[in-house]
């Protein structure tokens, strides 16, 4: 059986296996134009399912972007598959919401999908995901210390989003376009070693290679007993969750007794807070030790919830609108969480900074300045600072008028203070007071990301 024959029958044995979808559900592909996607659309194709081709045009790298553009359109057509193409304002959305690139690309090409299902009546949208893929997010999410669950790599399929390709490394699926003639465009920020999953991919992984040349086979197989694990602890949780949670009027109480002695008892709670209502680890380990030292009254918080200590029980409750969010944040943090996004402080020195001027979703201040512990919370009517490149001060509520943001973010809005200055605006401006100067020694550097 030849090289492209043999990645089709595995293709449609990965499908059939995994029941990801059947012969009767029509499918949109998310094709970029990369050599993962404009294989999958060929392994489609070939093996006779009912597809769709949606790509987004994110207009953020000029005439590469065009040409991906005109590279999946004549593929499609070639195969006489209904193309479907939207260019997106990127740049004006992350400046409208303060969200990263990566988030909201993510948001805008999730959202289009699912109204392109709606509207012709696919039943499943198909990613490209593949082995390397999920490597990668292994080492990702443990170098973010995401917990066992972080490290259990890309799913196949999670509601109607499914990736077929899960069975297939990079090589397997490149050595298949180059054989079969298949175009495909290769993005440049791919080469780029700014970013993480990069430096992963172009320098860590390569390295253990070399010392195990069976790395990705060996990984595949760790990431499936680890699901497998996950899968179990998951199960657990369900009845730990059924003995040890009540709920009465929209309050949950988690009772701590009810929980078997036997049990790692910070294990348990992590996953009930983490799995239920979304609670990170570093959060977790905070509300534990007040657990543990009988400290009750402060609140913790996830995206969406409120926690706090209560007569040795944790309470549980959604985040009301009345409620500011506030948390500090020592001198030695090294990660806090806002609202849909993560901080993350960077200790460094001048002579480490390239350019004084910062971009929306960092802040550099000097750190010298700062008066620890710093306090993070939504802002307050009355609020006010000195932006970035002005003298005078600036009511918060004003500047985000200025910043036309919705009535919904600026509810959400979070501003970072050292005593009583705002020293940032989160995910928008410094204040001028605490930039860098020619005077400056000591840097925090903090980085914004939504999550």
């Amino acid at each position: 059986m030849i090289p492209q024959e043999k990645l089709a029958e595995q293709f449609r044995k990965y499908i059939r296996d995994n029941e990801l979808f059947t012969s009767e559900d029509r499918i949109l592909l998310t094709v970029s134009g990369g050599v993962d996607s404009m294989v999958m659309l060929s392994l489609f194709v070939r093996c006779g399912y009912k597809v769709g081709v949606a790509h987004c045009n994110f207009q953020l790298r000029g005439a590469e972007s065009d040409e991906d553009e005109v590279v999946v359109a004549e593929e499609a057509a070639k195969y006489g598959v209904e193309c479907y193409n939207k260019r997106f304002e990127t740049t004006a959305e992350m400046e409208r919401t303060g969200d990263s690139m990566e988030m909201t690309a993510r948001r805008l090409r999730y959202a289009w999908f699912d109204e392109l299902c709606a509207q012709h009546g696919y039943t499943a949208i198909a990613v490209a995901h593949h082995i390397d893929d999920s490597i990668e997010t292994f080492f990702i999410n443990l170098l973010r210390g995401t917990g066992l669950r972080g490290l259990t790599g890309i799913s196949n399929q999670r509601g109607h989003i499914v990736r077929p390709l899960m069975f297939a490394t990079r090589k397997e699926i490149t050595e298949y376009a180059l054989a079969n003639h298949i175009p495909f465009r290769e993005d440049s920020s791919n080469r780029s070693t700014k970013y993480l999953r990069n430096k992963i991919r172009l320098g860590l992984v390569p390295m253990i290679k070399e010392i195990n040349p069976k790395f990705t086979d060996l990984m595949q197989g760790n990431i499936a007993h680890l699901t497998d694990a996950q899968l179990f602890i998951d199960h657990a949780i369900d009845k730990i969750r059924a003995i040890a949670i009540d709920t009465n009027d929209g309050v949950d109480t988690l009772h701590v007794d009810r929980i078997d002695k036997a049990f790692p008892l910070n294990f348990v709670i992590y996953e009930l807070l983490n799995s239920i209502y979304g609670f990170k680890s570093d959060t977790v380990e905070s509300l534990y030790r007040s657990l543990e030292h009988g400290m009750s009254g402060k609140r913790f918080y996830s995206k969406e919830y409120v926690a706090y200590v209560d007569r040795g029980n944790v309470i549980i409750a959604r985040i009301g609108d009345e409620d500011d969010c506030e948390t500090t944040v020592e001198a030695d943090a090294m990660r806090s969480f806002c609202g849909n996004s993560v901080l993350y402080y960077v200790h460094t020195d001048i002579d480490q900074i390239k350019t004084f001027g910062v971009p929306q979703n960092m802040a550099q201040l000097d750190a010298d300045l700062l008066k620890y512990p710093l306090r993070l919370r939504r802002w307050r009517s009355g609020d006010w600072f000195i932006p970035f490149g002005m003298t005078g001060r600036k009511k918060v509520g004003d500047f985000l008028t200025d910043c036309k943001t919705s009535a919904i973010e600026k509810q959400r809005q979070f501003v970072l203070l050292s005593g009583d200055d705002i020293v940032w605006v989160v995910g928008r401006r410094i204040d001028d007071r605490y930039r860098l100067t020619d005077k400056s020694e000591n840097v925090l550097k903090i980085i914004r990301e939504t999550i």
